[in-house]
């Protein structure tokens, strides 16, 4: 099988995934921190190296700003639901997924926050000017992608960030690394990014219902709403949700053996170096490129120079409607 889906999830996963959900299940399924036996600290244990290990990964200066998450668009709503308050404005591009766009026309309608959206260049990345010359003084957050799940080319993130603290410092940047995580290089302490979403069944080769919301040292807890509430594991005397990290933001029992999943295909990546499978996608890529270039009854989108593009190529066939192509 030559499998071409994964803009949606990777596939085949490192043969350690499924061998650690196993022995997870089997040596450390308890609840963390809902009980003292030894599988419910084993679960807990898992949580935790996961925890540290993306941290690390991702320069992200405590592993509690690192929130575990179903997917990406379980982060992204949590950032922007659980940022953005009633007359905000927020700045964001044309080239977002439904995962940001969805979300910010829902506060649009609930909330009043008010958006704009950046146009892209002829080779399908947005332009920082753009996204500046569009920031009001009620401007709070920018969301971006980093690589569109479309036309698939690498956006200027860590140029958009400087320039961002810059002119205004008090606006805060929130990246969608759907396309990216776990094949570009992507550290919160040197992109000075503040809120980084991503899922873990994608580039970071992990199973599917992962996910997480990084935040960096400038994202104030107390301003984060929680999405839900509940059971944390951890104080229960009290009404009030906990407020220091991560359990604010994370109620209810956790995805466990998804975590413990992630945790391997993470170390998998690191071993494998995520430069090296970054070269692995782009190889493919520029053979795909070639070939599809030379017949006139396909369209190529974005940039076709592939030391700026992520493993994403969108195309069109002449005298095709797009559903009928994709069947």
């Amino acid at each position: 099988m030559i499998y071409f889906d994964n803009a949606a999830t990777s596939h085949p996963k490192p043969p350690q995934v499924f061998a650690e959900m196993g022995r997870f299940l089997k040596e450390r399924g308890g609840n963390p921190g809902r009980s003292g036996h030894r599988m419910a600290t084993g679960a807990e244990a898992t949580l935790r190296e996961c925890r540290t290990a993306l941290a690390e990964f991702f320069g992200v200066s405590d592993p509690d700003r690192v929130i575990f998450c179903l997917n990406a668009t379980d982060a992204l709503n949590l950032a922007l639901r659980g940022f953005l308050r009633v007359g905000d404005h927020v700045v964001s591009t044309v080239l977002e997924h439904n995962s940001v766009n969805r979300p910010l026309y829902e506060l649009s309608r609930s909330r009043g926050v008010a958006v704009d959206h950046a146009p892209v260049d002829a080779d399908g990345a947005w332009r920082t000017a753009d996204l500046l010359a569009a920031l009001r003084p009620e401007s709070r957050l920018v969301a971006v992608t980093h690589c569109s799940n479309v036309l698939g080319v690498l956006c200027p993130v860590e140029e958009l960030a400087e320039e961002l603290r810059q002119r205004a410092p008090e606006v805060l940047l929130l990246v969608d690394a759907s396309q990216t995580a776990g094949l570009v290089d992507i550290r919160l302490d040197t992109m000075r990014v503040d809120l980084l979403a991503a899922p873990g069944h994608k580039g970071l080769l992990g199973p599917p219902g992962t996910g997480f919301l990084l935040l960096g040292d400038r994202v104030d807890p107390d301003r984060l709403s929680p999405l839900r509430t509940g059971g944390t594991g951890g104080d229960s005397s009290t009404p009030d949700q906990p407020r220091e990290l991560p359990y604010l933001l994370e109620a209810g029992t956790p995805n466990t053996i998804g975590v413990a999943g992630l945790l391997a295909s993470l170390r998998f990546v690191q071993a494998s170096g995520p430069e090296a499978l970054l070269a692995h996608e782009r190889k493919i890529l520029g053979i795909l490129i070639e070939g599809l270039a030379r017949d006139p009854r396909f369209r190529l989108y974005g940039t076709h120079d592939i030391d700026r593009k992520a493993g994403v190529l969108s195309v069109t066939i002449a005298g095709l409607d797009s559903t009928e192509a994709a069947a």
